[in-house]
């Protein structure tokens, strides 16, 4: 597996984008939705530098997306030798018989032969992971996973839509999800009514003034 980055790399990483110079990465075996050994470069840093806070664009592509360190690496993969083409055999056509040996060979009154069809192969479900995250302040966010590809990085969902969505799920994530929005009220009143007295505080300093 390609050694992930460490805290010197990334202190590279950083000192380099400052300059103007932002130095290539490769994607390891731990990144999701990507393919292993990919090359990106390093766009910007998240502050706090925790969880997926690294932003690179992947070779090929306009879309930016956010990785660990965990999930890049500064090493770069070794070039995979070349597999070489296998030369064409020349194609001997079968010999067809005529209309009149195929009718000739079928006795009167026998049954048609047909040919059996192969019976399609049923296709194993695709696994889906759907995350759910709510911050102190009442902000959600989704990701999802399909398989092993990232189909959606925190996305953001309203409160309202969380609301919704759980009353359709079981009673013990319903609570924890209720619980969660019912802090989130908690807080946004409070907030209201720090607002509202340093309102009414400018309010009667302007009074004053006058």
């Amino acid at each position: 597996m390609a050694k992930s980055l460490t805290p010197e790399d990334i202190d590279r990483l950083r000192a380099a984008l400052a300059d103007n110079k932002p130095t290539p990465v490769w994607f390891t075996e731990a990144a999701v939705g990507v393919a292993t050994g990919q090359q990106a470069k390093v766009i910007a840093f998240d502050e706090p530098a925790e969880g997926d806070f690294i932003q690179v664009r992947p070779n090929g592509s306009r879309d930016v997306l956010q990785f660990s360190p965990a999930e890049l690496t500064a090493v770069k993969p070794p070039a995979k030798p070349a597999t070489p083409r296998p030369r064409p055999r020349p194609t001997v056509p079968e010999p067809v018989d005529s209309p009149e040996e195929v009718v000739q060979g079928i006795e009167p009154g026998s049954p048609t032969p047909t040919t059996r069809q192969p019976k399609p192969r049923k296709q194993q479900p695709t696994e889906i992971t759907v995350t759910l995250h709510a911050t102190p302040e009442g902000e959600w966010s989704v990701d999802v996973l399909v398989g092993k590809k990232r189909t959606v990085r925190w996305e953001p969902v309203t409160a309202g839509d969380i609301a919704k969505a759980a009353k359709h799920l079981p009673p013990a994530v319903g609570e924890a999800i209720e619980g969660a929005l019912t802090t989130a009220r908690e807080r946004g009143l409070q907030r209201v009514e720090e607002l509202k007295a340093q309102l009414e505080a400018a309010q009667r300093a302007l009074r004053d003034l006058g």
